[in-house]
């Protein structure tokens, strides 16, 4: 779930409209300030809406394509990014995606204090490249896949 989550945070970044200038401490537009979780849960919303591109509320696997291509989004790491928000799942509801992003949201908020500073998500992003490369490769793809909520 935590990696799950991660990758949804990687996600708005990389779909951010805002500019992406980079800050002094490697962090790219909105990521380089504090947020709040009302700041999280609305970049949540607008990603999905921007996913969802028939309008019906569920996003699909073939959607978030379609958008990473209109966005002229070409990456291998925004591939990667779609592929581990939904695992085995073909799509995700609004419910679903936002869950996803107030979970992690949570989880990086160290303090509990309602905002997650640059520092705080540094801390997390540090925590999670440890434990991912402490984790053989084959096991972290078994585990992306099983801790979906929206399968």
């Amino acid at each position: 779930m935590k990696r799950l989550l991660v990758t949804i945070a990687l996600g708005a970044t990389i779909v951010s409209t805002q500019a992406a200038a980079q800050a002094p401490n490697g962090e790219r537009g909105r990521w380089a300030q504090d947020m709040t979780r009302a700041q999280a849960q609305q970049i949540a919303d607008g990603m999905f809406q921007r996913f969802d591109l028939n309008h019906d509320g569920t996003v699909t696997w073939a959607e978030a394509e379609q958008a990473r291509a209109q966005m002229g989004i070409g990456s291998e790491r925004a591939e990667k990014l779609i592929d581990r928000v939904f695992g085995d799942a073909q799509s995700l509801t609004l419910q679903q995606f936002e869950a996803q992003a107030l979970a992690r949201f949570d989880r990086d908020d160290l303090n509990h204090d309602g905002t997650v500073t640059v520092a705080e998500r540094q801390r997390a992003r540090a925590q999670m490249k440890a434990e991912r490369g402490a984790q053989p490769k084959a096991e972290r793809g078994a585990v992306n896949s099983t801790q979906n909520p929206g399968q």
